[in-house]
């Protein structure tokens, strides 16, 4: 008995796995087809109990937004779509009247894009995060 459940537990690990690349690919080739357009700025917020959000402006040399687009869920299936109403606006000039119809996670990724563009505009570095592996695993210097 202990060996099905041994075996569906890797079973359902492969599963989760093999999606898991499937939606990075996904999000690879969109971010891919945006770049092609033009820069984008990135910006995220992850969700510790509710569904994560990553939003990607596609942005001119003017800074004029080409395309916007979002992946929010909380599981693999999750895909990019589009983010309607920023289409023509430009980026460092978005006002709340844009945000209208926009949940606060996606708000707070956007003005993640918002920060993390300044930032490298400015020609700076972004501070990674630590995660969870790094806390338990501390790198030597």
């Amino acid at each position: 008995m202990i060996w099905y459940l041994i075996i569906l537990v890797g079973i359902a690990w492969l599963v989760q796995s093999i999606l898991g690349f499937l939606q990075i690919r996904h999000f690879n080739k969109k971010y891919a087809e945006m770049r092609s357009m033009g820069r984008v700025a990135i910006g995220k917020r992850t969700g510790k109990l509710r569904a994560g959000t990553v939003v990607m402006f596609c942005i001119d040399k003017r800074n004029k937004i080409l395309k916007a687009a979002k992946m929010q869920g909380v599981t693999v299936f999750s895909r990019v779509r589009d983010l309607k109403g920023f289409e023509g606006k430009y980026l460092l000039k978005i006002s709340e009247e844009d945000f209208k119809g926009v949940d606060q996670l996606t708000r707070l990724a956007i003005a993640d894009a918002l920060r993390s563009y300044d930032i490298i505009s400015k020609g700076g570095e972004l501070k990674v995060k630590k995660g969870w592996i790094d806390y338990l695993i501390p790198k030597k210097k």
